[in-house]
């Protein structure tokens, strides 16, 4: 008799101070699509997984509109970068870094992710 292979799921952690959180299951992601996250100490995370499989995490707040709306935004890239366009005003964030691509003086937030 052959045993089906155990099913292993892969949960999203981000670090949150010295420990890390566990935030959703990889499985419910859609790449391209970001989700919202409520962190413990009230802030908010948008989420993201590439087409690549690549995990970012960056501040909801959108810090010219002021509203948590960044996990809406349209994903892409810029000069092999990936960023996040908020739906608001439009401006753009790298992904990585958290620097807006339209304003040198605003950045973002960013965590480490990663799946375990």
């Amino acid at each position: 008799m052959t045993l089906a292979p155990e099913k292993t799921e892969r949960r999203v952690q981000l670090r949150f101070g010295e420990d890390w959180l566990t935030l959703c299951d990889l499985a419910l992601l859609t790449p391209g699509r970001g989700v919202a996250a409520l962190l413990p100490d009230g802030r908010q995370v948008a989420l993201f997984l590439d087409r690549a499989g690549r995990l970012y995490a960056v501040d909801n707040r959108d810090p010219f509109g002021g509203a948590a709306v960044l996990s809406r935004g349209l994903t892409g890239t810029h000069e092999g970068r990936p960023y996040v366009a908020s739906p608001l005003l439009k401006q753009r964030f790298d992904l990585l870094s958290g620097q807006c691509l339209d304003d040198e003086t605003v950045r973002l937030a960013t965590y480490e992710v990663r799946t375990a």
